[in-house]
C-alpha cells in the first residue's frame, strides 16, 4: 500500500478505440459513435463482422489479403467441437437447467485454459515468434517434449498428440491454411516445425494452427488467444442451446459398476492401485 499512495492516477478513463458524441440535451446519453474515426452508422452499411473485429483490434482496416484470412480464420475456429472440454461443460451446464444467459461465460472460461485452450494459443504465439529465426530441424532435435495428460506429448505449445496419436483434424486445418502461406511467415515455419516433429510421433494441434494464422495475420500473443475464444464462441453457443432443450435426462448416467466405493480411511489414490 506504500506505493500506491504515490501512484499518481489518470483524471479520466481514456480510450482510443471508441468515441462517442454526448447528446445535446442530457450528457449521460451518446448521440452517436466512432470507431477508430469511422462513423458507426456507416460501418454496419459497408464492413462485415471481420473487417470490424480487425478494426476494433488493430485500429485500422484490413487489406483484402487479410480480411479474407480473417474471415476464414472465424469459420475454421466456429466450434471447438463436442469433444472439447470447452463444449461440454456448456452442454452439461445446459443440459442441468443453467440460464442460457450463463453458458456463454462457462464456455469461454473453461476455453480459456492450458489444454486446448487460449492459454495454448498465447503460449504458442511466444513460442513461435521466440523461435522463427531458428531451424525448425534442430529445434525440433533439440526439445525433449513434456506429457499434460497420461500418453500424450507436448514438444512445444500448439504441438505434440492428441489421445496418443496426431489429431488428423488440426492437420487438415493448417494444410487448408498454409496452402496459402507467406513465406517465412508464421504459418509457413509452423508447418516446419510439424514436419520435423512428425517422426516422432506429433504435429500440429489445433490451438498451434490457431496461434500461427493470428500470428500470421499481425495479432500479438494476447489478442490471438481472445480471438481464438472469440472464434469458438459460436458453436459453445448452439451446443448449449441445443442441449438446454433436451434436458439432464439426455446426458448419459455413469452406472454403478464404473464407482469405485471407499472404506472410511480409504485414500482415492490407494484406491486406483
Amino acid at each position: 500500500m506504500e506505493h500506491s499512495r504515490d501512484t499518481r492516477f489518470a483524471a479520466r478513463v481514456r480510450t482510443r478505440i471508441w468515441e462517442e458524441a454526448a447528446d445535446p440535451v442530457n450528457p449521460y446519453l451518446a448521440a452517436s459513435a466512432r470507431c477508430h474515426g469511422y462513423a458507426l452508422e456507416d460501418m454496419v452499411g459497408q464492413l462485415d463482422f471481420a473487417d470490424t473485429l480487425f478494426l476494433l483490434l488493430r485500429g485500422e482496416l484490413p487489406d483484402a489479403a487479410e480480411a479474407q484470412l480473417l474471415q476464414r480464420f472465424l469459420v475454421a475456429f466456429c466450434n471447438p467441437g463436442p469433444r472439447h472440454a470447452a463444449t461440454r461443460a456448456v452442454m452439461n451446464a445446459a443440459a442441468s437447467g443453467t440460464r442460457s444467459t450463463s453458458l456463454a461465460s462457462i464456455g469461454l472460461a473453461t476455453l480459456g485454459g492450458d489444454h486446448l485452450g487460449s492459454s495454448e494459443v498465447e503460449r504458442c504465439m511466444h513460442f513461435i515468434a521466440r523461435h522463427r529465426g531458428t531451424d525448425p530441424q534442430a529445434l525440433a532435435a533439440a526439445l525433449p517434449g513434456v506429457a499434460p495428460t497420461p500418453g500424450d506429448i507436448r514438444v512445444a505449445p500448439g504441438f505434440g498428440t492428441l489421445f496418443g496419436d496426431i489429431d488428423p483434424f488440426a492437420a487438415g486445418l493448417a494444410e487448408l491454411f498454409c496452402a496459402t502461406a507467406v513465406a517465412n511467415g508464421a504459418l509457413d515455419w509452423g508447418n516446419r516445425f510439424a514436419a520435423a516433429v512428425r517422426p516422432g510421433g506429433s504435429g500440429w494441434l489445433v490451438p498451434g494452427v490457431a496461434a500461427a494464422v493470428a500470428g500470421e495475420l499481425g495479432f500479438g500473443p494476447a489478442a490471438g488467444g481472445m480471438l481464438y475464444q472469440l472464434a469458438s464462441l459460436p458453436g459453445l453457443m448452439a451446443h448449449g442451446l441445443e442441449m438446454a432443450g433436451q434436458g439432464i435426462a439426455a446426458m448419459p448416467f455413469v452406472p454403478d459398476q464404473l464407482y469405485t466405493m471407499l472404506a472410511p480411511g480409504d485414500s482415492p489414490a490407494g484406491a486406483r492401485q
